[in-house]
């Protein structure tokens, strides 16, 4: 009974949802949001295509950047706010947070006022006599600062967690059995705090992977990902069902890989 509101939840909002995604992906396509119910494996030829396993790679890329990036970012901040006095902790998790009390649109359109031309970064450029300017908006480089920027606080807060439980003991024995400080943070910090990275890395990465209005307002749509490809084809008057299916479908895949691998990991550490 406790569960029922819960089951009810995941019923309604992910495996029917789920489930009309796998129909649809093996229909076929008879114009924009037409599908015909006869069985087809259209959809996934479209999908194993040069040009679609470029973007799917290109995807990938981008995310593995912005999880190794937040990684080396994030743990730092997150060490400094766990070991930080109590009374502390909270302001220094508010300021974290804040940026989730804006809209997630609002704050990527405010990159632009960051990195255009005219910009706030450029204005800075000039203003200390520097003869160059940064042209970040429509490059990598911008995309990958959206990115970086929006999911750096899913990689803090996991990591957080880890290491607000530390056990001091652990440190200091390490500490009196003659272990450094880079010793002692490889050999028993870092896998103490193991599963806040893994969780980071997860709710950074996969969410990462098909996202397309940050690369869509940052990248001026000059580059696809697999996110913006999956987007056009249930938006865009030429969208083929069936093929954005099919993009959903493997990707839904590709999630499920990578937590069945963190999971798998964890499970042999702790056995």
């Amino acid at each position: 009974m406790l569960l029922s509101p819960l089951l009810l939840w995941l019923a309604i909002f992910v495996i029917v949802p789920t489930a009309i995604l796998i129909v649809y992906s093996f229909g076929t396509s008879r114009g924009p949001a037409r599908v015909d119910p006869n069985f087809s494996l259209d959809g996934y030829k479209d999908v194993f295509t040069p040009t679609t396993l470029r973007i799917f790679w290109r995807s990938i890329y981008y995310a593995a950047i912005t999880t190794a990036v937040c990684v080396v970012v994030g743990y730092p901040v997150a060490y400094f706010i766990g070991r930080a006095p109590p009374r502390w902790r909270n302001r220094l998790l508010l300021l974290v947070m804040i940026p989730f009390w804006t809209s997630f649109m609002i704050r990527t359109y405010s990159w632009i006022l960051i990195l255009q031309d005219n910009g706030l970064m450029n204005s800075a450029l000039r203003g200390m006599g520097l003869p160059f300017s940064i042209d970040m908006l429509g490059q990598p480089s911008g995309e990958l600062l959206g990115l970086i920027y929006s999911f750096l606080p899913f990689m803090i807060l996991p990591i957080y967690t880890s290491v607000e439980k530390l056990d001091n003991a652990m440190i200091e024995a390490a500490f009196d059995l003659g272990a450094g400080p880079v010793r002692a943070f490889g050999n028993v910090i870092v896998p103490l705090t193991r599963p806040g990275i893994v969780a980071g890395i997860l709710l950074v990465f996969i969410p990462a992977i098909g996202t397309f209005a940050i690369t869509d307002v940052l990248g001026r749509r000059k580059r696809d990902l697999i996110g913006n490809l999956i987007e056009r084809q249930f938006v865009g008057r030429g969208g083929d069902w069936p093929y954005g299916s099919a993009l959903g479908v493997i990707l839904l895949l590709i999630f499920v890989i990578c937590f069945w691998l963190s999971s798998r990991r964890s499970s042999a550490e702790f056995a």
